[in-house]
């Protein structure tokens, strides 16, 4: 994902769960210099990694509200990632049992036809 694109994400989030303002501008003066001509093409794997980058800022590490900010969303984040995994393997978990019952009746059938022969 685009920098500018997370942060833009971010900071949403963070006017959700009502942020200071301090965090507000924190993001908003990163944004400006994401969306740079120099700056638009940069790439962030996660989320997650931007934010543990605006938590290594000197304005969060300065001040404890905006350090709070960002690890309250951290951890909103890292819930919301852990929830999706999850989701996922239940999914999986019900993919493969369903393709199992679905395998052993096959071969089930086949084994009572070749008895009966048919």
């Amino acid at each position: 994902m685009y920098v500018s694109e997370g942060l833009e994400r971010i900071r949403e989030q963070l006017l959700d769960e009502g942020a200071s303002q301090k965090t507000i501008a924190l993001v908003d003066a990163i944004l400006a210099r994401a969306k740079t001509p120099s700056a638009a093409n940069a790439t962030a794997r996660s989320m997650s990694e931007l934010v543990k980058m605006l938590q290594r800022t000197p304005v969060a590490t300065n001040d404890i509200t905006v350090y709070n900010d960002l690890l309250r969303l951290e951890e909103n984040l890292a819930a919301a990632a852990q929830a999706y995994r999850e989701r996922a393997e239940g999914e999986e978990r019900q993919a493969q049992a369903f393709a199992e019952s679905r395998s052993k009746a096959f071969y089930k059938a086949q084994k009572e036809r070749k008895k009966s022969g048919g």
